[in-house]
């Protein structure tokens, strides 16, 4: 499926060690149809949706693209494109406190200086500690 770019495999980004690992890969359709049939659309997997289409924006772009981790934190993207690096979290919402801290402080952890982005359906931003926040519309358009 990989060899017909039906499915993306990610490998995943050692930001500390600033290595890329083989380990604990994701996948990526595609064609969102195609996720869909195969396993069947879930109201509940909303947030996976917006993730995999933030992954097909950031490969269209042209951008090299890894999940990554920083001790326990998970970060949804790291991406490359002439050495320069960026970070993004995908959520639906952030409609909770928890869901707030819970994507900024993936991002607050890392140690470096490369921009720093929170990617939600929100129309209000939330930005803070020079993580920008920005909907998913802008991002697309922009």
């Amino acid at each position: 499926m990989e060899d017909a770019y039906l499915i993306h495999r990610v490998g995943r980004y050692d930001i500390k060690g600033k290595k890329h690992l083989e380990l604990r890969a994701k996948y990526y359709v595609n064609d969102l149809g195609i996720r869909n049939a195969s396993i069947g659309y879930r109201e509940s997997d909303f947030s996976g949706l917006l993730e995999n289409l933030v992954f097909l924006e950031l490969h269209r772009r042209g951008f090299r693209v890894s999940t990554g981790g920083v001790g326990r934190c998970e970060v949804d993207f790291v991406t490359e494109k002439s050495g320069e690096l960026e970070y993004f979290q995908v959520a639906y919402l952030l409609a909770s406190p928890e869901t707030v801290e819970r994507e900024f402080h993936s991002l607050e952890v890392i140690k470096d200086n490369y921009p720093k982005t929170v990617i939600s359906m929100d129309e209000m931003y939330q930005s803070r500690n020079g993580i920008r926040h920005i909907n998913l519309l802008e991002f697309l358009i922009t």
